[in-house]
């Protein structure tokens, strides 16, 4: 059933919805559409009792672009470069083209340039063409946005009475451009004009033709149908080998429409469809309960049900009851694979939603409860309300209270009340800063574009990853309402204090009215690709760009948590729908499947060379490729699609991919264990019981996991073998130890006159010193007896471990396992400050310089 709280019109912010200027013809009609199921605001109210005030960005939409137009305006739309100053900037779409905005007119083309540099796919922009009037100044602020939805914008270029209007709709193989009192006006931008209706024309030549139909080919081979609505006649002229243009004689007004024919046998269907155009989308959705629907409802001019539009294999793959023309009647190869045809007005697009909220969808295996408990305990047990975090950024401490959060949500899960009372307590004392005005790291109401941002990024866009330009956006907020969420699950009190504040997080990314007058609807999200763009409007909106599919799934995630305990069953839902299509996405477009073949339709990235590259690490609009902007390992590149580790599950064979692809990583020592964990967790998905063995070695989790969480994870995943997830968990020994060489029998010597740990030999168990071995995660400390010093090993592996620490922490952590291939009673040592083992040097010093465990010194743990 669709969950309406209010009818809305989508189609357009600015229009109301009535036929266009000029765009009437006695044989066309405009058709629009109510949409049905779309959601009411989720609050109305200002963002005024936010604790940072309200800012304006220093980067403020171009000042003539949304003229007449009030915000929130769109900051992470693919034509967020049209209205992010200069204005200049070259935008994602509307695919398959892309575009630009200058002084006189749209540049727009289709990049037929595809290239391979054996880590990225790249298609670089290329303009074919700029669609102008002869009437027009070039005088930059004579055009403005006077319309835009969820997908679509449409710019008019003005001059006295003379206008230009175009739709850019994504999807519409066509561009469109409306003509008012204007005489077009069309300049070749990839090489001059070679043949205009079937005649050569030299340059300086011209060449004249009248009707409704003409073909131009430039000098680059490039072909182009031009379409007019009306008969016109166009003169085409070759300026020199590298320009030219085609204008109108007269003033014109209707509708001329241009067409990239990559192919002569595209021509027939392009003839077929050219007089039906679309001038808006609006979108709808329905749910069950276990299915989300969404629905791209086009505004047309002309019949509906005959408008030629592009799918992109997200589409595709969701469609139902398409109408589909073979693919061989049109397609352009993209970034994000072949865009074929699709016939009619109105898509619907099914998705499963997860079911998956607080915790996974299966109890913890028993083999795995021991491990969980102990981690849980003592994670929770260092949490202390008085040394909460205190905000200094925005990121960071999102992921690592989230991470922490998880903590209260297993041990609700299995049965601990105990241990999330101090959770959710260390959470409130850390989030409070976030209402406090005298904090140093607020948010603040951007008043410019409309929106919640880092206070201090404003004039910054260096400060929280460019979040006051609005990168980043479903990233931050979505760790925000994760916390949020798990306080306010525990918390009434606390949830009815902040329930406002908190939905304004909330309403800056998954806001999914029109009728919010201080939010614009889903901020990051692309309805149209299928998926968000961390991209905001910092150097002039620049190219789009998304890194962490894992976040922004989270992002979504930490929306559906929130919606759980604080909103309505229709923002439950619409948040899962969100979920499933960035998850889809990210299966797409981000995870790479070596046997995908390259004819199949619905494969993005048709050259095997990429396909064998495992993953993405950036999908932009022109390249997508297997880097980060911050680092180049394998196993960061993997990692950063999966993390945070929550319930969501990661599919089967692309986990399995990964975890061959990372392998040569995952078995390198310096390679932290923070990059490991996530891809260890993943790998739970397929086979549990091996992701469990690994996960017993790990030492670090990184600021957004815990072991606890780690295992948590593993052990709640499908497990078809049936077999124990964690049988045989090994873990240090523990109590009060001295320690013995085995090779030579030689006891360990330290005091506070010689903190160093020294193996001296012929040394007996009486002169031994005894050391308490205390549990941490899948580690322990050793602490001298006699002095309570904890034993430390430096960074370099150059020097003694020696007992001269007062407090324990990561250079104070050891695995001790057994060793493989020695008895039963001997064990190797790895410190965790460097993932080394100890080894005992000549003078018989305790260092941890061992490379593996095969040059490892083995010990024997003595009961003192």
């Amino acid at each position: 059933m669709f969950g309406s709280l209010v009818l809305l019109l989508l189609s357009s912010v600015a229009t109301s919805g009535s036929l266009p200027s000029g765009s009437a013809s006695s044989h066309v009609s405009f058709h629009s559409f109510v949409e049905r199921g779309v959601f009411g605001p989720i609050s109305t109210g200002s963002a005024a009792g936010i604790a940072g005030g309200q800012i304006a960005c220093d980067s403020p939409p171009v000042s003539s672009f949304f003229a007449g137009l009030k915000p929130p305006f769109p900051t992470n739309s693919w034509w967020a470069p049209f209205a992010a100053p200069p204005g200049t900037g070259t935008a994602a779409g509307p695919f398959p083209y892309e575009s630009a905005l200058d002084g006189y007119g749209v540049q727009f083309g289709i990049s037929t340039n595809r290239q391979w540099d054996g880590t990225s796919i790249k298609q670089p922009t290329q303009i074919d063409w700029l669609a102008s009037f002869t009437e027009h100044s070039g005088t930059f602020a004579n055009h403005k946005a006077t319309s835009f939805d969820t997908q679509s914008v449409t710019i008019q270029y003005f001059q006295g009475s003379a206008s230009m209007t175009a739709y850019l709709v994504p999807g519409s193989p066509y561009m469109t451009f409306q003509y008012s009192q204007a005489t077009p006006l069309l300049k070749s931008m990839h090489g001059g004009i070679k043949m205009f209706n079937g005649r050569t024309i030299a340059v300086g030549e011209t060449s004249s033709a009248t009707g409704t139909q003409f073909t131009v080919v430039d000098t680059a081979g490039t072909t182009y149908r031009i379409y007019a609505l009306a008969s016109i006649t166009l003169t085409a002229t070759s300026i020199s080998p590298n320009s030219g243009t085609i204008s109108a004689g007269t003033q014109f007004t209707g509708v001329l429409r241009l067409v990239m024919l990559a192919q002569a046998s595209h021509q027939a269907l392009l003839d077929q469809h050219y007089q039906v155009y679309p001038t808006s989308v609006g979108h709808d959705y329905s749910f069950t309960d276990t299915t989300g629907t969404l629905f791209f409802n086009w505004n047309t001019v002309g019949d509906g049900s005959q408008l030629l539009m592009l799918t992109w294999p997200h589409h595709r793959l969701t469609m139902q009851n398409p109408n589909f023309p073979a693919t061989t009647a049109l397609g352009y190869l993209t970034t994000k694979g072949w865009m074929y045809p699709a016939i009619g007005n109105t898509w619907k697009m099914l998705y499963q939603l997860t079911s998956i909220s607080w915790n996974a969808p299966r109890a913890l295996d028993s083999s795995c409860s021991d491990t969980v408990l102990l981690g849980l305990e003592y994670e929770v047990g260092q949490l202390n309300s008085s040394q909460a975090p205190v905000p200094g950024d925005f990121y960071y401490w999102g992921g690592k209270l989230a991470a922490q959060s998880r903590l209260a949500l297993i041990a609700d899960n299995l049965g601990r009340p105990d241990l999330v009372t101090p959770v959710i307590n260390y959470l409130k004392a850390s989030f409070q800063h976030w209402f406090d005005s005298a904090s140093s790291t607020l948010p603040a109401y951007e008043t410019a574009w409309g929106g919640v941002i880092s206070k201090a990024g404003a004039n910054n866009a260096w400060v929280d990853f460019g979040n006051g330009y609005y990168n980043d956006h479903h990233f931050h907020y979505g760790y925000f309402l994760n916390v949020a969420a798990v306080i306010a699950k525990f918390d009434t009190n606390w949830l009815n204090q902040h329930r406002e504040y908190i939905n304004w997080f909330a309403r800056d990314i998954i806001n999914p009215s029109t009728q919010d007058p201080y939010f614009p609807v889903a901020r990051c999200r692309d309805w149209f690709a299928g998926h968000s763009w961390a991209s905001g409007i910092a150097n002039g909106a620049g190219s789009r760009d998304q890194e962490s599919t894992g976040e922004a799934v989270n992002g979504y995630y930490g929306a559906l948590l929130w919606a759980s305990v604080a909103l309505s069953q229709d923002y439950v839902n619409y948040a899962k729908l969100l979920i499933a299509t960035e998850q889809q996405a990210a299966q797409v477009y981000w995870h790479l499947y070596p046997q995908a073949g390259q004819t199949d339709r619905d494969n993005p990235y048709p050259e095997p060379e990429v396909r064998s590259l495992v993953t993405m690490g950036n999908v932009q609009d022109w390249q997508s490729g297997a880097w980060l902007f911050w680092g180049s390992q394998r196993s960061q590149i993997a990692a950063i699609q999966i993390l945070p580790v929550t319930p969501v599950l990661y599919d089967k064979q692309w986990v399995e991919n990964v975890w061959s692809y990372t392998m040569p990583e995952l078995v390198n020592p310096t390679i932290g264990d923070e990059w490991k964990c996530v891809i260890i967790a993943a790998y739970a998905n397929s086979n549990p019981q091996a992701a469990a063995s690994w996960a017993a070695n790990l030492t670090d989790w990184g600021s957004g996991n815990t072991f606890t969480n780690e295992m948590y994870f593993i052990g709640t995943r499908p497990n078809p073998r049936g077999t124990p997830i964690c049988s045989d968990f090994p873990q240090n020994p523990y109590g009060s130890f001295k320690l013995q060489v085995a090779s030579s029998g030689a006891f360990v010597t330290a005091s506070s006159a010689t903190p160093n740990l020294i193996a001296t030999p012929g040394s007996s168990g009486a002169a031994a010193a005894t050391f308490t071995s205390a549990y941490v995660p899948n580690a322990g400390t050793l602490q001298l007896a006699g002095t309570g010093q904890y034993v430390t090993a430096d960074q370099s592996g150059s020097a003694a471990l020696a007992a001269a620490r007062a407090t324990a922490s990561t250079w104070e952590r050891f695995t001790i396992r057994r060793k493989v291939g020695a008895a039963a009673d001997v064990y190797s040592i790895r410190a965790g400050s460097n993932g080394l083992y100890v080894t005992v040097a000549g003078d018989g010093s305790l260092v941890n310089n061992g490379a593996n465990e095969a040059v490892a010194a083995g010990f024997r743990f003595v009961a003192a």
